[in-house]
């Protein structure tokens, strides 16, 4: 393959002159809105990493470089180009944008924090209304008549005075002709059709007639199947291996040690899993100096008794304390959570002699081609990414171990493998979602001031733990992404402290819905509960109180609490409690009504989220990440935690690690903000909100304070 071509505007016209006899509009990222086009494949092949594609017969194609994994990027990220460009919704066609150096320089092509939408806002409407400049240039010139004469609308362009028209495919070959503009007017948001609007999803037909692919769907001539046999013990490894009955099981082709484990391959799933079986194993437990999770949590417990990194030093806080009237403080702890996806980790890898495919559900496509790159030795053009839907992703398919794992048995093999983990495998070896200690303390005023806020995070850290190695000594560093959500707190307080103690054991921990924004809002939101009761003031005004100061927090918290009925009289024995939290660009309250029953049982009967996300792109996204966000952070909140016995982990699938039943699932009510601002994050935001404001309305119904999660029955029980 050739290498990267960068080309100048008046090359770009003779480049598009050649790309045959469609438009191709393409936008490279990393270079500051820099607008290249293709050459045909018979010279130099150049295709950007998000383009506008329109064929002669009017076929509008969209690529999305984000990967699709439920969140809705195949819909909200065409809905910004096909705005600025006046498309006909209804005829625009999306794909998955190839994983290339070639086509995508330094792009890293990853899926998370939230971030698809918010950075490609402007960069995404530049593309749109530059393809939509040439269309115009381009009919004025077919017409000889002024470009501020024709009107742009549903894919075709008008001559006002005199009613002519011409479809954006009959003017593709003129269009190739015009000089790229130097700069183009986007849109009065008040002139917005399509975004802001609920439109169909345009990967829903995909999934419900069966064609949307998945890695699993993926079968290939003379494909075998592998499942792995991995130590349960953290920081263990294989001692010896009885293969003997596993071999003679029917269907197996061959088990031999990979890096990760026991490879069992077989002509079929059941075969490799029957093998798998029948293996008989001898682990080494090895060295565990927290081999449980009473040792885990009596070893941050004292690592907070330690002294931290700051995150945050305003004012000070000592003095502060030790002059006020009442010190309130509290301890807050949550477990490890494992992600949970629907679909458990899979892969199809096709090594041959000089070139390798891989088919996987990644939200990291340029790490894995890396990777690849890097164990079969080939250069990267030689190792082909294809970006399959993912099955749920929430940051663990961030983590590219299962392809890894493919790569080295298709080698072995010499044949094309679909690799496959069960959901035990996927419970007892995923990155979880550090667990963590909280050390909260404010000093208060009889005057109802709170004049000093510390908060100190004990947790193990993503940045500085197993998967990202720093050359440099971590207990004398600050992970800050360790204190998001906590060193940003938005209370107008005076003194305010706020540090980090890292507390790494050999878990291996990584990105979860949200991250440490999960556990850093739930102290912080029940923390100020306890506040606000202590000061004898409603949740929702000593709140607002505090917030004088964020117009953002404000609305959000406001709009809440009136939706909701705060204050108002609710069904016998139900209580609300209220959250309010920022991340990822993103403003969210929830008030949450409850009831709790004799034996414990906290019954969530309806939530109540008002989002300030910014202009919103697709409000039906939204509300559905925002209600995904809730029913997710429930399951953490009512049921779900890891917990480590004898040094491995205990759950092993959904009947111990439980997720949100129906009959626990509440009515949930989204009202979103109408914004000006830029738009932010919506895949995170509306989970950090809901313990808090769970717990908080237990607290209300039953004078218990909820300071370790999930909820115990037993801890409520009348």
């Amino acid at each position: 393959m050739p290498n990267k071509v960068f080309i100048n505007r008046r090359d770009f016209i003779k480049t598009i002159s050649t790309a045959g006899t469609g438009l191709v509009i393409g936008f490279y990222l990393p270079f500051k809105n820099n607008l290249q086009a293709a050459e045909s494949k018979s010279t130099i092949e150049f295709i950007p990493n998000i383009w506008v594609s329109v064929n002669p017969d009017n076929q509008v194609t969209l690529t999305v470089s984000e990967s699709e994994m439920g969140q809705g990027v195949w819909t909200s990220l065409p809905m910004i180009i096909a705005e600025e460009m006046e498309l006909d919704w209804t005829k625009v066609k999306v794909v998955q944008a190839p994983v290339d150096e070639y086509y995508f320089g330094r792009f890293d092509m990853g899926t998370g924090g939230s971030a698809s939408v918010r950075t490609s806002w402007e960069k995404l409407r530049n593309a749109g209304a530059v393809a939509k400049d040439m269309l115009l240039e381009a009919a004025a010139s077919e017409w000889s008549v002024a470009k501020n004469e024709c009107n742009a609308d549903s894919g075709y362009i008008t001559h006002q005075p005199t009613g002519k028209k011409l479809s954006y495919g009959e003017l593709t070959r003129k269009a190739a002709s015009i000089e790229i503009p130097e700069s183009v007017k986007l849109k009065d948001p008040n002139e917005f059709r399509i975004i802001g609007t609920d439109l169909p999803r345009t990967d829903t037909p995909l999934k419900v007639n069966g064609t949307a692919q998945y890695a699993m769907d993926v079968d290939l001539p003379d494909m075998v199947y592998a499942f792995i046999e991995r130590c349960p013990y953290f920081g263990g490894k294989i001692k010896a291996v009885d293969d003997r009955d596993a071999r003679n099981v029917n269907g197996v082709l061959d088990i031999f040690e990979i890096e990760t484990g026991i490879a069992v391959v077989g002509l079929s799933t059941w075969a490799a899993l029957q093998g798998r079986k029948n293996l008989r194993i001898t682990w080494d437990k090895g060295s565990n100096k927290y081999p449980d999770s009473g040792s885990i949590y009596k070893f941050f417990k004292n690592r907070s008794k330690k002294r931290g990194a700051k995150g945050r030093s305003d004012g000070n806080v000592k003095r502060a304390l030790k002059n006020a009237d009442t010190v309130v403080d509290a301890v807050y702890e949550v477990p490890f959570q494992a992600h949970a996806t629907m679909e458990p980790m899979n892969c199809v890898v096709d090594y041959r002699s000089d070139h390798c495919q891989v088919w996987a559900p990644t939200q990291s496509p340029k790490d894995a081609q890396k990777r690849v790159g890097k164990m079969t030795g080939f250069p990267i053009d030689k190792v082909k990414i294809n970006v399959t839907f993912l099955g749920g992703g929430f940051g663990r398919r961030a983590f590219n171990d299962f392809v890894d794992e493919g790569v080295e048995v298709s080698m072995y093999m010499k044949k094309p493998v679909k690799l496959i983990w069960t959901r035990e495998d996927d419970m007892q070896h995923d990155f979880y979602r550090p667990a963590s200690r909280h050390v909260l303390k404010a000093g208060l005023m009889k005057d109802g001031q709170t004049i000093a806020w510390s908060h100190s995070v004990v947790a193990p850290s993503i940045l500085f733990g197993q998967m990202f190695k720093y050359p440099i000594p971590f207990k004398d560093k600050l992970d800050v992404v360790a204190l998001a959500g906590a060193k940003e707190v938005a209370y107008e307080i005076p003194n305010i402290n706020v540090d980090y103690k890292s507390a790494n054991t050999n878990i291996p921990v990584g990105w979860w819905r949200s991250v440490y924004d999960s556990q850093n809002a739930y102290a912080n939101e029940c923390f100020v509960d306890e506040l606000a009761q202590t000061l004898n003031v409603d949740p929702v005004q000593y709140r607002l109180q505090l917030l004088k100061k964020s117009p953002r927090h404000t609305k959000v918290l406001q709009l809440s609490a009136k939706e909701a009925g705060w204050g108002k009289d609710i069904e016998k024995d139900h209580y609300q409690g209220v959250s309010c939290h920022a991340s990822f660009g993103t403003y969210v309250a929830q008030v949450a009504e409850v009831s709790v029953d004799n034996e414990g049982v906290v019954h969530v009967h309806r939530v109540v989220c008002a989002v300030d996300c910014g202009q919103p792109v697709s409000p039906t996204t939204i509300k559905a990440q925002m209600e995904g966000s809730i029913v997710y952070g429930l399951s953490a909140t009512l049921n779900g935690e890891i917990t480590i016995e004898n040094g491995a982990v205990k759950q092993s699938n959904f009947h111990e690690f439980e997720v949100l039943r129906m009959d626990q699932m509440p009515k949930i009510d989204v009202h979103i903000i109408n914004s000006s601002e830029a738009p932010s994050g919506v895949g995170e935001p509306g989970l950090p909100p809901i313990a808090p404001a769970v717990t908080n309305a237990v607290f209300a119904a039953t004078g218990i304070r909820v300071r370790k999660l999930p909820i115990k029955p037993e801890n409520l029980r009348s």
